[in-house]
């Protein structure tokens, strides 16, 4: 991207030369810059020095003027889109503005019935009315993909009411859908279009990955720039075009849950992404992606194993994907990916993103080089070694996974709803309270207003004989909050 303004980096510049100048400080936070007194822990006393409270020099979050509005309209250059608003809770907490900002009480948002967490959550607390739309699935990686054009066509026209779509761009698994298509479908019907890129931050600065949702046209984005583009854990960025929203819109939604005390910490290191990304990203990229077509093409000549690449395209359910993201199939050998991920960390110190059922996943980001990748491959190549040929492979009804609970009631009217507490084995035909979810992804299993049934029950166990987090709001193993009829 050759535009000289983005070797500017206002936000961070800013901050270092507020942490370097002597000033006694009678404001928050409470350390002063000064703690440990005695020196003893140089980790701390360094990052103390950038861990600031708003001044006039630095800017406020929620009502920027100065750097931060500077550093945010750079980011949105950056990323093609109007506006971009930086956020330090994370992308959770962009998908919830997101939703609050286009969705009031009783209005419906159409949803694939595979997003995160946060998505239910934004639905919760926005009081909408989601309407479930099936992805296509990959039985035989036993994940499921992106959305088809004549799926969203479909549900349009029975929800011609409908205020937005949530889309996942890409999955969690690299599947991207006919974005361009779907977006110009939505807004023929005056459908805002939001979606979840948390895992495509990397998007726009290299021209052979798919386009980032700014540039296809959506309305809004939650982009995790930690994930891929090298940003601190838990900074991100809610991206925006003018249309169908104003801009007071979103910074009212965003103000409403984000944090008066902003870590500036966060904030400098989407700064700095931002810059790493513009400036050298095409070069950092073009490199890796050599490195990930070789790691690729070995881990598929590994017996017992494969990886999804561009040839899993198929026009539909995967209409373009992410080279950066390692599908690796591991049921051959006899193992579950939850066995193989806990492997690759416990036997050779290789750090994986998750596992389903069939698969682990690993993704590559601007950090890796051929260094890294090649650590991914003899890992996987020594597990293939201690049990190809040894174990029948691993099968299960996979299919099962994907048949998901109906919808009763509404979310909110259910979390809210005078709620008790049961062994899960005995909630069969009570209507949830809360989400379960194995973590990660944090795709719930069921969510609130959902019907449960024997195979959520069944896929719970499983699970658990898998040694998976599970997470509800239950503290109990084996409980579950259903609504008290």
């Amino acid at each position: 991207m050759k535009n000289a303004a983005m070797d500017e980096t206002p936000l961070y510049t800013a901050l270092k030369e507020y942490a370097a100048e002597d000033i006694a400080h009678f404001d928050v936070p409470g350390h002063k810059k000064r703690l440990p007194l005695d020196g003893s822990d140089p980790f701390w006393s360094e990052i103390v020095k950038y861990d600031a409270n708003s001044t006039k020099e630095l800017d406020m979050l929620s009502n920027p003027g100065g750097i931060i509005a500077k550093a945010e309209k750079l980011m949105a250059q950056a990323y093609g889109a109007d506006e971009a608003y930086m956020l330090v809770n994370g992308s959770t907490f962009g998908v919830q503005a997101m939703i609050l900002a286009a969705c009031g009480p009783k209005e419906k948002i159409i949803l694939p019935r595979n997003i995160h967490k946060s998505a239910i959550n934004g639905v919760i607390l926005s009081g909408s009315i989601p309407i479930f739309i099936e992805p296509e699935i990959d039985y035989d990686y036993g994940i499921a993909n992106g959305l088809t054009v004549e799926s969203v066509k479909k549900v349009l026209a029975e929800h011609n009411d409908a205020k937005a779509l949530f889309i996942v761009h890409p999955t969690y698994y690299g599947a991207v859908s006919d974005m361009s298509s779907i977006i110009k479908l939505c807004h023929a019907h005056k459908v805002a279009v939001l979606v979840d890129e948390a895992h495509g931050a990397h998007f726009p600065f290299y021209p052979d990955f798919p386009k980032g949702a700014m540039a296809l046209g959506a309305d809004m984005s939650a982009v995790s720039l930690h994930k891929t583009g090298g940003s601190l854990t838990q900074s991100s960025v809610l991206l925006f075009n003018r249309g169908l929203y104003q801009s007071h819109q979103v910074r009212t939604a965003i103000n409403l849950m984000q944090t008066t005390s902003a870590s500036y910490l966060l904030l400098a290191s989407l700064d700095l992404a931002r810059k790493n990304l513009a400036v050298q990203g095409r070069q950092r990229f073009t490199a890796l992606m050599k490195y990930i077509e070789e790691a690729k093409r070995e881990i598929n000549s590994i017996p017992g194993m494969s990886v999804l690449d561009r040839s899993c395209i198929n026009g539909a359910g995967i209409y373009d994907y992410d080279e950066t993201k390692f599908v690796i199939k591991v049921n051959a050998l006899g193992l579950s990916g939850f066995e193989a991920y806990d492997m690759l960390k416990n036997e050779y110190n290789v750090q994986a993103e998750l596992a389903e059922t069939y698969v682990v996943l690993a993704i590559a980001a601007v950090g890796d080089d051929k260094k890294t990748l090649d650590r991914l491959v003899d890992a996987l190549r020594g597990i293939s070694k201690r049990f190809w040929g040894k174990k029948p492979a691993f099968i299960v009804p996979v299919a099962d996974f994907f048949e998901k609970p109906k919808a009763v009631i509404p979310p909110r009217e259910a979390y809210f709803s005078p709620a008790k507490v049961l062994p899960l084995s005995e909630a069969v035909g009570e209507i949830s309270s809360e989400s379960i979810m194995i973590y990660p992804p944090g795709i719930p299993l069921i969510v609130p207003g959902e019907r449960i049934t024997e195979k959520v029950v069944a896929h719970y166990e499983f699970y658990k004989t898998q040694h998976c987090v599970l997470m509800s709001d239950e503290e109990r193993s084996g409980f579950i909050k259903v609504v008290r009829e």
